[in-house]
């Protein structure tokens, strides 16, 4: 066997495999003394069917198999043995004129080649790492909050401003039919309060559900309609009134404090206080770092130059799917996971450069935490380690799960290498203003 390479340019290089008959003719024979000892062929008695049958029935099919096994398996260790770093799979040259009764085989595979480049993480211009506060107006929020949570309900004859109300949602044309509870902070502008205010049980409040709601999502939560419904919905809506209550709220108590943060932890509101915020900023903390990290991977992926074989890729997209896709189809799925395959390639050079690696004991230590938080959120707080160790064995058994928690981690260790290697600056911003500036 004779395997050669020759480089079309940077990207893209064709290998030959020449595949001679002593490469294989020792393997066919064996499986084809194999087949004749086991072949039910009629007229001959069970292992003395001639040779010369059993290579006229079986000896194409078995040469063919066993040529591309060799042919997949030498090419596999090439690109291992001359460590050539190739995108997507070989792809290999039609060949319509290959001749199966001769003795010497050659095919022709193209190749798509990583890029040689260079990832610089310190940027001309500082990227911005959001440390996310909860602020005065937030917590006072969080607070009411907690004390309607937590409040009595009493029943009201009447709405006014304050009330829970609990009816149904109904439009026989759009089919919805839906009871929900709802307050009347939830609606856009006063017109639609005036209608509410001081109505019964039994009354019916006719809407129009352009405009009704502060947050146009909210017709997906109390209309149940999907998504595209409930973006050009204009019609009207009957909401019948089944239940009005109101909130008393509850008391700032031990009792209260015991019930959110078990006995003795918390003790006064100013400690309520504190614990809400810090409780709010360590949730805060995870969006900025997902900022942080969407940011980094932008600029990474707008500032480090390099071509692809693109060309290559859109050939081998055609047949790499569970679904065939003609020239025009790959070009644009090409174009749609262009920059996906350019920050692949760029997180691999990173990885690779500052040796970041997940180990088990990491995956181990991962999952064990992530219990211990579950564990705890259903009021476990003194789990054991034996416990523990029990439980993430079972995770650990699920290759998915692995899978999942593994990018989990270099997720992590990829964004602790740019809070440490990246030109950032950091900026104070309330988690209002965050949310208004990123995702309003």
């Amino acid at each position: 066997m004779n395997i050669t390479r020759e480089n079309i340019d940077e990207l893209n290089a064709v290998v030959k495999v020449d595949i001679a008959k002593e490469d294989y003719s020792d393997k066919v024979e064996k499986i084809l003394t194999d087949y004749r000892k086991s072949a039910n062929i009629p007229g001959f008695r069970k292992g003395h069917v001639p040779m010369t049958m059993v290579k006229k029935q079986y000896g194409k099919a078995v040469l063919v198999d066993e040529v591309n096994k060799l042919l997949q398996d030498a090419l596999g260790k090439y690109l291992t043995e001359e460590k050539l770093d190739v995108l997507g799979n070989p792809l290999p040259k039609p060949q319509d004129d290959l001749d199966w009764d001769s003795d010497n085989f050659s095919f022709e595979f193209e190749l798509g080649l990583a890029p040689e480049f260079e990832v610089n993480l310190k940027s001309k211009k500082p990227i911005t790492h959001y440390n996310i506060v909860a602020d005065k107006k937030m917590i006072d929020n969080q607070i009411e909050h907690i004390r309607k949570q937590y409040g009595k309900i009493i029943s009201q004859k009447e709405v006014t401003k304050d009330s829970e109300i609990t009816g149904v949602f109904e439009n026989e044309e759009k089919e919805i039919n839906n009871s929900t509870t709802i307050t009347l902070d939830k609606f856009k502008g006063k017109a639609t309060e005036k209608q509410f205010i001081g109505a019964k049980v039994g009354d019916v409040v006719t809407l129009k559900t352009k405009k009704l709601f502060n947050d146009d999502h909210d017709l997906m939560n109390f209309l149940k309609v999907s998504h595209d419904d409930a973006h050009d919905l204009d019609v009207e809506v009957n909401f019948t009134i089944n239940e009005i209550n109101e909130r008393e709220l509850a008391d700032l108590d031990q009792e209260l404090f015991d019930k959110l943060f078990g006995k003795g932890t918390v003790t006064s509101v100013t400690e309520l206080k504190e614990k809400i915020k810090e409780d709010s900023e360590k949730q805060f903390a995870q969006q900025g770092d997902q900022k942080l990290l969407n940011d980094v991977t932008e600029n990474l992926v707008e500032n480090t130059k390099f071509d692809l074989p693109a060309s290559f890729l859109q050939k081998w997209m055609q047949t790499a799917g569970e679904t065939e896709m003609d020239a025009d189809q790959a070009k644009e799925e090409y174009e749609k996971s262009e920059k996906s395959m350019r920050y692949q390639l760029i997180e691999g050079k990173l990885i690779e450069k500052h040796n970041l690696q997940v180990t088990f004991d990491d995956l181990k230590a991962h999952a064990k935490e992530m219990i211990k938080v579950q564990m705890a959120q259903f009021g476990q707080m003194n789990s054991s380690d034996e416990e523990l160790e029990g439980i993430a064995a079972r995770i650990l058994s699920n290759k998915d799960e692995v899978k999942r928690l593994s990018e989990q981690l270099m997720s992590t260790k990829l964004l602790n290498l740019y809070k440490a290697e990246a030109n950032l600056k950091t900026k104070e911003i309330t988690y209002d203003d965050f949310v208004k500036e990123f995702y309003s």
